[in-house]
């Protein structure tokens, strides 16, 4: 496992769309996510542990944010062959598991992030109702630690601002996770 942590937040970069199917064998485009105040992105996958440790707050943290207008939506960007615990099968038996409330894609092609600049699970990109990022932070300071239960909610709080004024935090922490598992390229094609 390799960790990685992401860039800086580019504010006022436009979401990249997409048409990606769901767990719930439905296609879904970036407008069909965006919430009336804004959209978060997120890269996850099933098998990641940085993921695993901080699903129980992702969920409601997500459920809290729709209530204040954002909508939330989870790509899954992995190379299912060499990681089949992130197969599509699978991604819908931790939907469901878990109780997520929002839109849990896959990204077969990995195209969709590349297009995002994507590097780790989870990677989280905040935008407001326009499409512009405002966020590209962690989801709070805890990391794979799960016996913090008071730390401060850096995403949640990050998006309840764009909420309210459409701009994000200009103080981000960056997110840390696992590499994103890209396909291998084959170079005699």
């Amino acid at each position: 496992m390799v960790s990685l942590t992401t860039p800086v937040c580019d504010f006022g970069k436009k979401a990249p769309d997409f048409k990606l199917l769901g767990v719930d064998n439905r296609l879904w485009t970036l407008q069909d996510c965006l919430g009336e105040k804004g959209l978060l992105v997120m890269f996850i996958s099933n098998h990641c542990p940085y993921v695993k440790a901080v699903q129980p707050r992702l969920v409601r943290d997500t459920n809290e944010l729709k209530a204040l207008g954002i909508n939330c939506v989870a790509i899954m960007p992995n190379d299912t062959v060499e990681y089949p615990e992130d197969a599509f099968e699978n991604m819908q038996i931790v939907s469901e598991t878990n109780h997520y409330s929002f839109p849990y894609l896959l990204d077969e092609t990995q195209e969709v992030a590349r297009e995002y600049d994507a590097i780790c699970t989870p990677d989280f990109f905040g935008y407001n109702n326009q499409f512009e990022l405002q966020y590209r932070g962690r989801l709070d300071a805890t990391g794979r630690n799960t016996e913090i239960t008071d730390s401060p909610r850096d995403l949640f709080e990050a998006m309840k601002l764009v909420a309210e004024t459409g701009h994000g935090p200009k103080e981000q922490i960056p997110s840390i996770g696992c590499s994103i598992k890209w396909k291998k390229v084959d170079e005699t094609a």
